[in-house]
Formats: C-alpha cells, sequence, structure tokens
C-alpha cells in the first residue's frame, strides 16, 4: 500500500514538473517571457527529456536570432534560379567565421568608425584559397556575391561588382539577404524612401527621386500613413548610437539597390516569375500511376526500335537545313536587335511589310507549317489561293483555329457561322471534304465545342499541305516574290552607336494596337470574301439609271 502511494508521489510530480515545462515553452514561443532555463528549474533535478527540450529550445532562439531559414521555409523550391542560394548562403556564413573567416577591422569612414570591413583584395584571396579556383573565376562568384546583396559595397553603393583592390565592403546582416520570407513590397520602398528624404532634406538621387515621385503617384490615398511611418522610424533611428545609424543605413540601401536598381542597370533578382507547383517535391506513387507507369513501359517494349545511325542523320540534316536561320548559329541581318537595341530586323520581317527578305522566303520552303506561321507569308499564300479560285480553304482553317483558342461565350455564334459558310449544302464558301468527315462535323455541331471541327481542319490541312503547297512553290507568285526578295547589308555599329542607340530605344509596337490591326485585317478580309449578290447589283443599277 504505501509502495503504491510512493509511486503515485511520484507520477504527480514528473506530471506537475512536465506541465510546468510545457507552458514555459508556450510561453516563451508566444512571446510571453523571456526567463532563462537556470531560473526555471532551480530546486530540481531535470530529466532527459526535458534537458533535451530546453536544447531544442536554445538552439531555436540561437536560429531565430541568427534569422536564417532554411531552403524549404522561405519557399525556394518555387523558385527555380534562387535554389542555388542555399549553397551561397552556407558559404557565406563561413566567410564571416571570426578564425577562418575574411578578416575584418574596424574602419575610419568620413567621421564614423565602421566595424568589421572587410576589402576586395582579401575577398579575392579567401575565395582563391577556399575553393581552389582561378583568380578569374573567383571574381566572377565574389562580383555574384555582391549582385546579390550578402556583400556591399561602402562608397560607391552603385557599382555592385567585386574589384580587387582595397575597396572597401561589408557583409550584408542575413535579415536582409534575397532569401528571406517577407518580399520586397512598393509601401516598404516607400517608406524607405520618405524616411530617406526626411533625413536628407529633399536631396534623394536621382534614380531615387523617380521613384519617389512614381510611388507618391500611385500611393496617393496611402501616403499619409507613409509619411508617418518614416517620421516615426526617424525620431527612433536618431535615438541609435552614431556607428550603428550609419551601419543600418548602409545596409538598407544596399538592400534597395539590389531590389529596386536604377534604370536601365542589371538585377540579379530578376528571376521570372514564382511557380505555382513544387517542382522538388517528393511525388507520392499510387496505384494508379504504378498502373499508368507499367502500361507506358509495355508499349515502349513493343516499339520499333530506330537505329542511332539513321536518328543522327536526321538530327544533322535538320541542323543543317535551319542553321542559317538560327540566331544563336548564324549572324541575323542587318544586326541582332536584342544586341544593338536597333529594331531594323523587326521591321523588315514584320508582317505589314511590301516586300520580306530572302531569308524569310527561303523559310518558306523548308515546310507548309513554316509557311503558314510567317504571316507575310500566309498572305503571300492567300494571294495564290485567291488565284487558283481555292481561298475557301485557308479561310476555313482560320475560322476553326479563332474557334479553337477563341473564347468560349462565341463558340456557339463563330459554330453558326462557320456552318453557314463553309460546310451548309449550298454554301458560298463550300469545302470540298469527303462525305464521313462532313457527316461527323455536322452531327458534331449540334452541341458545338472547341475541338468539334479538327477532323474537317485536318483534312483541309493535309490536302493543302500534300497538294496545293508544292503547287506553290512551283507557281510565279512565288518564284516573283524570290526575285524581288530584299537581301540587307550586315550592319555593325560601333561603341558609341551602341551607346546612342540605347538612350534612343524605341517603345515597341502596342499589343493592343496590334490586336486592333489584325481585327480590321480580317473584318476586311471577311468583306472582300463575302459572295456577290447579282440581283441586288441588277435592282441597284436600274435605279441608278431611272
Amino acid at each position: 500500500m504505501d509502495f503504491n502511494k510512493q509511486r503515485q508521489a511520484r507520477n504527480n510530480k514528473i506530471h506537475s514538473e512536465n506541465s510546468r515545462l510545457h507552458s514555459t515553452l508556450r510561453m516563451w514561443y508566444r512571446g510571453g517571457g523571456e526567463a532563462s532555463g537556470d531560473e526555471i528549474y532551480t530546486g530540481y533535478n531535470m530529466t532527459t527529456h526535458q534537458k533535451g527540450a530546453l536544447q531544442c529550445r536554445s538552439a531555436y532562439r540561437l536560429t531565430a536570432n541568427m534569422t536564417i531559414r532554411t531552403l524549404r521555409d522561405y519557399g525556394q523550391h518555387y523558385r527555380p534560379r534562387m535554389a542555388c542560394l542555399k549553397n551561397v548562403e552556407v558559404f557565406v556564413v563561413e566567410m564571416q567565421d571570426p578564425k577562418s573567416g575574411v578578416k575584418g577591422a574596424d574602419q575610419k569612414l568620413n567621421v564614423t568608425i565602421i566595424p568589421h570591413v572587410i576589402n576586395g583584395q582579401d575577398i579575392l584571396a579567401w575565395i582563391v584559397t577556399k575553393m581552389k579556383v582561378t583568380t578569374e573565376e573567383a571574381q566572377a562568384f565574389g562580383t555574384m556575391l555582391v549582385a546579390y546583396g550578402y556583400i556591399y559595397p561602402l562608397q560607391n553603393h552603385r557599382k555592385l561588382v567585386l574589384v580587387p583592390d582595397s575597396t572597401l565592403y561589408r557583409f550584408q546582416t542575413p535579415y536582409f539577404w534575397p532569401v528571406q520570407k517577407w518580399p520586397a513590397e512598393d509601401i516598404d520602398y516607400a517608406i524607405y524612401l520618405a524616411r530617406r528624404n526626411i533625413r536628407k532634406k529633399g536631396m534623394l538621387e536621382p534614380y531615387e527621386q523617380q521613384h519617389y515621385d512614381n510611388l507618391h503617384k500611385w500611393m496617393n490615398p496611402k501616403w499619409d500613413f507613409i509619411v508617418m511611418q518614416a517620421t516615426e522610424q526617424y525620431k527612433a533611428n536618431k535615438e541609435r548610437k552614431k556607428p550603428d545609424r550609419v551601419v543600418l543605413d548602409c545596409q538598407e540601401r544596399a538592400y534597395w539597390i539590389v531590389h529596386r536598381p536604377p534604370r536601365r542597370t542589371h538585377s540579379a533578382m530578376d528571376y521570372g516569375l514564382d511557380r505555382l507547383i513544387d517542382p522538388n517535391a517528393e511525388e507520392v506513387l499510387t496505384f494508379d500511376v504504378v498502373r499508368r507507369t507499367n502500361i507506358f513501359l509495355t508499349q515502349a517494349l513493343m516499339r520499333s526500335a530506330v537505329k542511332s545511325s539513321v536518328s543522327l542523320t536526321a538530327f544533322v540534316k535538320f541542323v543543317t537545313t535551319h542553321h542559317n536561320h538560327d540566331p544563336f548559329l548564324t549572324t541575323p541581318v542587318p544586326s541582332n536587335p536584342w544586341i544593338t537595341d536597333s529594331d531594323e530586323f523587326w521591321q523588315l520581317n514584320s508582317r505589314s511589310v511590301d516586300i520580306p527578305t530572302k531569308l524569310s522566303v527561303e523559310r518558306w520552303v523548308l515546310s507548309f507549317w513554316e509557311l503558314i506561321s510567317d504571316p507575310r507569308g500566309r498572305v503571300d499564300f492567300k494571294l495564290f489561293l485567291k488565284k487558283e479560285h481555292s481561298a475557301e480553304n485557308m479561310a476555313f482553317y482560320e475560322a476553326a483555329e479563332e474557334m479553337r483558342w477563341g473564347a468560349a461565350s462565341a463558340i456557339p455564334e463563330k459554330s453558326q457561322f462557320i456552318f453557314n459558310t463553309f460546310l451548309k449544302p449550298g454554301a458560298p464558301r463550300w469545302i470540298n471534304i469527303d462525305g464521313r468527315t462532313m457527316g461527323l462535323t455536322v452531327k458534331g455541331l449540334v452541341v458545338p465545342h472547341r475541338y468539334v471541327l479538327d477532323a474537317a481542319q485536318t483534312h483541309i490541312f493535309l490536302l493543302m499541305k500534300k497538294d496545293t503547297f508544292y503547287r506553290y512553290l512551283k507557281s510565279p507568285v512565288h518564284k516573283d516574290m524570290q526575285k524581288r526578295a530584299l537581301v540587307p547589308a550586315p550592319h555593325v555599329f560601333t561603341d558609341a552607336q551602341l551607346e546612342a542607340n540605347v538612350r534612343n530605344r524605341n517603345p515597341g509596337i502596342s499589343p493592343i494596337l496590334q490586336w486592333q490591326q489584325e481585327e480590321e485585317e480580317k473584318a476586311a478580309a471577311a468583306v472582300a470574301a463575302r459572295p456577290i449578290d447579282v440581283k441586288a447589283m441588277v435592282a441597284t443599277n436600274k435605279l441608278d439609271r431611272k
């Protein structure tokens, strides 16, 4: 009996200790207290589980203070180009090691002494020694660290390049690393610029002043709140020591120069859109996935194997055929617009040009798909079809494409128009397809959907590909276009001309204007292709005579 009482008392004591431990940890996680472990556990011995929990809590607090998150925490698996920064962070932490890292020292800048300052020469030497690479590779890696904001210059803050001399740099605090969870919002940048404007008394840099004016215009309803926040932060910052103020100002300026760079400057943070699906997530192998994989592999074993010599021959033939049309293999003429900032290449290859280039005409010969993919080639092909009195084939193909990729609300109207124009007996632009395909298409138009015209469209496409296309290549229309095609001379720009092209860069054609132009061309083509009512013309002539 006494033994049971002792055991019950011991269990109650352990239960009370565990409850006290859990309540304390909950208080810490919620920010309710900052008591140390010695203050809590004084007077009794901790169990092994309690010590482990305290150690885990201490490790958590250390990690939280360092503000270094894991790869999965800040969602880099949704940003493929940023996934490499996990390894970069480990490398930067090693660089800041007091014993084996880059040696820093206090440096007097203007009047203030800045702690832990390093120079570019020491950074380059440490990277060469640590990674065992050449000087050029080390400088490229150091420039990447500066461009991503892990190291920032103290003097010329806009020059995000590692200069291997006595140029002064500092390590960025982990809170401002580019992989943190909080994004660089416009309202945060507006508060920063407003606070900087208050401190500088309106003397911002030109690019900052431009950003400030734009944000003031866009966030005009919130501007009072932004100025109030900036004023409060400015007053709180004045209470800091001067070295701390200078360091924090340099850190913030380095962060925003990376995330909001001046115009016409390269930004390392331009990585594209975030992915909505995690590409690195482990796929769950369900029964259906295994079944489909088994079916695919079984069918793959039944396929006839193609010799590697045949595949390589086809590959070499394709590359040889398209060699002159690949801008990576052959320099475009007159120049590459992405390098020279000259839009002459786009103007010569636009859809509204009267005479295309010889390279475009040569590309039309490669395949029927290349011909109709080029808007200018399609115009030339339509001219040939009109002379052969078979323009209804291309008109039906375009109408089917417009129905497939158009708005869902317009499908019933477009299907009725296509039926009345191309498929109905006695239609003004009746197309010649076999009876089985015609029957399936007309039957499907009772309940129309996007793909109801696939069979008829495929029939017309193969007819034009196997018959009309080769007659077009032998026609006078194509031969005359080959003779008249332009051969632009290559244009080599000097460095001064390239800089002038950058300054005088013309904005591209607005997609809205281009869409309006295409709609006007379609409407004009529909009016031109409309059947002629002879009775109405005769009646009009009689009225004119009267």
